[in-house]
């Protein structure tokens, strides 16, 4: 498989890589400061047609495929890793949520202001005690009014409960919410809703996170007291949330997998900058083979990321099943990210140890990768199951 990419992938790469390099690095130790969500970033990504990058262009994004938008995200993971986690969130899980699942109504009304970016989307599915373990969760959408009682399509659904560990969260203006609809029902009996925290009484945002890295992006707890959503708020069939969920974070693992690479090239790029020119016993430490030796060890692994990145990718856009390539990249992306953070760390020494160099921001900012839709562990389990089906 020929994974190289086109020259209008690498040109739109490359447009993303200058727009990081003028506006985003210059304010990535602000934004990991302050932890202060980037709105004017936002906004100019979006006059870019960064916001809704793989959608299709009718909805209002850019209809990109799936090798050149994770090589876009991938560069923006590389000015901010809390801006990757904004974008990807934003558009892996709650943009694609509704363009797979939503009806043409939905589309037009929720998805094209998003994709456009001049809305902000969250995925709601994690909970306090459902986390791996999605049907566990707690919240529920109890169906009222019409033929709810009946077996048939009710007006509307009460909401009652929580989510933690949400992304764009206490921003979002569009939050795709899973609740269950019938506990009794095989896998929970889960459905999906898009809920509009500005127009739904009951939404409230409890909190945010205060985290060891990914800053910039809120992370927020949620609460839904008695939430009224109208039936036509309601993604796809009842019950079909679950199904919904695990599609949506199988395309997503290959956008965490970018964010880990962006991050691994970063920190790449600052050791090779630093090696050439701190000097010890009268040479620049990159001539010290041990140093070498690292260097050469994670732009291999790095390549290696991409490579699973892109072969996910590539099955994906052929409607090929993808779930253990997918899992296999995200899995290797994220802990070659922390592997190769750390080795930049080492290669500065004392001085990576210090936010005085970008390294231990980079490292904080992988860590996370490792965690969130799908932890390592959760990973090994699902590419297990697939060898062994």
């Amino acid at each position: 498989m020929d994974f190289a990419l086109t020259q209008e992938q690498r040109q739109i790469r490359d447009m993303v890589a200058e727009f990081v390099d003028d506006e985003v690095v210059p304010r990535a130790a602000e934004i990991d400061e302050t932890d202060e969500f980037p709105a004017d970033l936002i906004d100019q990504m979006a006059e870019l047609g960064l916001m809704g990058m793989p959608i299709p262009e009718e909805y209002g994004g850019a209809g990109l495929d799936y090798h050149a938008y994770p090589e876009a995200l991938a560069e923006i993971s590389r000015g901010s890793g809390g801006l990757g986690t904004v974008v990807a969130a934003h558009i892996s899980l709650a943009c694609n949520m509704v363009y797979e699942f939503g009806d043409e109504s939905q589309r037009e009304r929720y998805l094209t202001p998003m994709a456009e970016g001049s809305e902000i989307g969250a995925f709601a599915l994690s909970e306090p005690g459902a986390g791996s373990d999605v049907p566990a969760m707690e919240t529920t959408a109890e169906p009222v009014g019409g033929d709810a009682g009946g077996g048939g399509e009710p007006d509307h659904y009460v909401v009652d409960g929580g989510k933690l560990w949400i992304s764009n969260g206490s921003v979002a203006d569009t939050v795709v919410v899973f609740a269950k609809t019938d506990p009794e029902a095989d896998g929970g009996g889960i459905s999906s809703f898009v809920v509009r925290p500005a127009e739904d009484d009951g939404f409230h945002v409890e909190g945010t996170e205060h985290k060891l890295g990914d800053k910039g992006c809120p992370t927020a707890e949620l609460r839904f007291d008695e939430m009224e959503i109208p039936a036509d708020r309601r993604l796809g069939e009842e019950g079909a949330g679950f199904v919904q969920a695990l599609k949506t974070l199988n395309g997503g693992r290959i956008t965490i997998a970018a964010r880990s690479i962006g991050l691994a090239q970063a920190a790449l790029d600052d050791a090779l900058e630093y090696a050439q020119d701190r000097e010890q016993f009268d040479q620049p430490i990159s001539d010290f083979q041990a140093i070498q030796h690292k260097l050469a060890d994670m732009d291999t692994k790095i390549q290696g990321a991409r490579y699973l990145m892109h072969a996910a990718a590539d099955r994906k856009m052929r409607g090929d099943r993808y779930v253990k390539e997918a899992a296999q990249a995200k899995l290797y992306a994220s802990e070659m990210a922390r592997e190769v953070c750390n080795e930049a760390i080492q290669i500065h020494g004392g001085y990576g140890y210090t936010k005085d160099f970008a390294v231990e921001r980079y490292y904080r900012d992988a860590k996370l990768s490792e965690i969130y839709e799908g932890t390592s562990e959760v990973l090994r389990n699902t590419i297990a199951d697939q060898l062994l089906d």
